[in-house]
């Protein structure tokens, strides 16, 4: 039974004794106004409790302004490293997120606790919620230590977090704790709800990839965590394509309601042996329109070494495509107009749309040759 403290969030509330509410984030450009609008009713009617937008600059804000007349949904704001827009985009939504690996990028002068105590603040006079977003891709730098691991310091990072908004005697906030590796996933947010018990959480695989892996892999994780009673809302995180990503909202509902009725996975649905490819979900911080395709391309053209026990990740943006392509065997880092590629973290040069594919393959035979 979830014993963890209410929040509200727009016209929902998440915690306590409330139903899981599943979200998703728009994999178009905030930009975009229509593309946008167009996305946001999609998923609202699938079921969408909650929908994440990216806001990145001025332009952006601008673009949810308008957003805000044309729809009624739960908005939650994505600030990433551009913190200091809270105050701009807080009237229009219900939710921040920020990422504490992301709040040492400007004004470094200041401290990380005023930097979240101004963040309570404006959350506070605009009555929205905060997620405190924690992933094993974008790490707080300042946390990190020799030979220590990921999970060590997202627990470590989140419980800070946790003593600054309880000590600020905020009470509206939940917390994140993804990884791309299911089992990571168990196994941080089962430590954490120990130690924090009252606090909501938002369960997630990041990087989930493709249809069918990305729904086994997020199975695996949210099946054991819900039916231990950890977790109040959850986002499937699928690469698929624009019109497709409703999925995330079709799958999660399933889950919880497979769940209830006591459905699970069999155990070996996911083995850790095995090619591993781990691709971004098609949201709006990707760099180009070009990663779902790519991403299948990937998959199909490394097929012949699916019983070879390495990891491939697809990134397609700055958020956490440095982080994961550096712990993968080979790391796909997508800009606009090119392809970073990175070998074990070593960067291996900047390749076309065209020839990345080739490029890939070539490397992974010589891995396997190794």
């Amino acid at each position: 039974m979830r014993n963890s403290r209410e929040i509200k969030v727009g016209s929902i509330f998440l915690g306590g004794k409330n139903e899981v509410a599943v979200q998703s984030m728009c994999s178009s450009k905030t930009g975009d106004i229509k593309r946008t609008l167009s996305q946001i009713h999609q998923l609202q009617e699938k079921g969408a409790k909650i929908i994440r937008i990216a806001v990145d600059n001025k332009e952006d804000v601008k673009s949810l302004k308008e957003i805000r007349k044309e729809t009624d949904a739960n908005l939650s704001v994505d600030l990433q490293e551009n913190y200091v827009l809270a105050k701009d985009v807080a009237p229009y939504v219900q939710k921040i997120r920020y990422n504490p690996g992301h709040l040492y990028h400007i004004e470094k002068e200041k401290s990380v606790k005023d930097k979240v105590k101004e963040l309570v603040q404006i959350a506070g006079e605009n009555d929205c919620a905060i997620r405190i977003g924690v992933n094993f891709g974008s790490l707080d730098p300042s946390l990190r230590k020799n030979g220590e691991n990921s999970g060590d310091i997202a627990i470590k990072s989140a419980s800070e977090h946790v003593e600054i908004m309880e000590s600020l005697g905020f009470k509206d906030y939940l917390v994140s704790l993804k990884s791309s590796d299911p089992y990571g996933v168990i196994k941080i947010n089962e430590q954490f709800s120990k130690l924090y018990p009252f606090v909501p959480l938002h369960l997630g695989v990041t990087e989930a990839g493709m249809l069918p892996m990305g729904e086994i892999k997020s199975r695996v994780a949210m099946e054991y965590l819900l039916s231990k009673g950890i977790g109040d809302t959850l986002r499937v995180s699928l690469t698929v394509p624009f019109d497709e990503k409703y999925q995330e909202i079709a799958v999660g509902n399933q889950i919880i309601e497979d769940v209830k009725n006591g459905k699970f996975l069999p155990k070996d649905a996911y083995k850790t042996t095995g090619l591993n490819i781990i691709s971004c979900p098609s949201c709006s911080r990707v760099q180009t329109d070009k990663l779902v395709d790519l991403a299948k391309s990937i998959k199909e053209a490394t097929s012949f070494a699916k019983d070879e026990s390495f990891t491939i990740a697809v990134m397609g943006c700055r958020v956490n495509g440095p982080g994961e392509s550096d712990d993968a065997d080979i790391g796909v880092w997508c800009a606009p107009n090119f392809v970073n590629l990175k070998v074990r973290g070593n960067l291996q040069g900047s390749f076309s749309y065209d020839e990345i594919v080739n490029v890939v393959v070539k490397e992974l035979r010589n891995l396997i040759n190794e």
